[in-house]
């Protein structure tokens, strides 16, 4: 009930929360990578549709809460991708991307990994990655398939020849004690991930920054396209996945020694 009382009046295609706060979008993008809308059934997604259309052309029935339309286009955004109007496969949505994400950062940060394993994982990353930006890519105009070819080719390039190739020379590295080489492995897949993530962008949406993206007003319409919002938007895809890989990829790594140093054995030479 107090969350109903506080719920903003509706807006199709607005934000629910303040975008001028950073609780507000904070709670934004919460809503959207929400796991709980994977789960809701084909008859749901229906009824939140029909309900946005009913508002949109004034036949919604009385009754309708500000709250339900909310929670309706929360439920269509997840799953509908605004430009196709085609449902997202479920593991690349971005309510998806953190549960169907999470086994795979748990391969990456694996102790002691051979050159194989390595491949596999940061393949199998990229994969991911390459496919939730396929999936939620800006489709206002076509794109060649050969693009995205081109952009995962080149994300899991990168990711692989970063991560074998640090391994190798820490590896090689004779001077670094046994403890030091291991915790700078662990930080092994923060730098490789990074770099191809910004390689993915870059190459996947390539397209978008030679020709622009469509903008609109305030009421849905194109008013023309532009290749400075598109920067802008590939820019901040960047900021965004580079700041978020360091408390998957990057932390584990920072707190591992403070958790292991109680642990460690004494050693030969030191006497009482």
């Amino acid at each position: 009930m107090a969350e109903s009382a506080a719920c903003p009046a509706f807006q199709l295609g607005g934000a629910r929360y303040d975008q001028g706060s950073f609780f507000g979008r904070l709670r934004h993008f919460i809503a959207i990578i929400d796991p709980s809308t994977l789960f809701v059934s084909e008859k749901h997604l229906k009824e939140s549709i029909k309900l946005l259309d009913d508002y949109k052309h004034g036949s919604l029935p009385p009754g309708v809460s500000d709250l339900q339309l909310w929670e309706a286009q929360k439920i269509k955004q997840a799953i509908i991708h605004p430009d196709t109007g085609e449902k997202i496969f479920m593991p690349f949505r971005m309510s998806g991307y953190v549960p169907f994400g999470t086994p795979i950062v748990i391969g990456l940060l694996l102790p002691n990994q051979t050159v194989l394993s390595t491949i596999i994982w940061q393949w199998l990353n990229q994969s991911h990655n390459a496919c939730v930006n396929y999936a939620n890519r800006n489709a206002t105009k076509p794109t060649p398939t050969s693009k995205f070819l081109q952009g995962y080719v080149g994300a899991v390039t990168s990711a692989v020849s970063i991560a074998v190739g640090l391994n190798v020379l820490i590896q090689k590295a004779n001077k670094l004690s046994p403890a030091t080489r291991m915790i700078i492995q662990r930080l092994v897949p923060f730098p490789a991930v990074a770099s191809a993530n910004i390689c993915n962008v870059g190459l996947m949406r390539h397209n978008e920054l030679s020709e622009g993206i469509d903008v609109m007003d305030h009421n849905g319409n194109v008013v023309g396209s532009s290749k400075i919002a598109a920067r802008h938007a590939a820019f901040s895809a960047v900021q965004s996945q580079t700041v978020a890989a360091h408390p998957q990829r990057g932390v584990p790594s920072d707190l591992w020694p403070l958790t292991a140093c109680g642990h460690q054995p004494v050693p030969p030479d030191v006497s009482d």
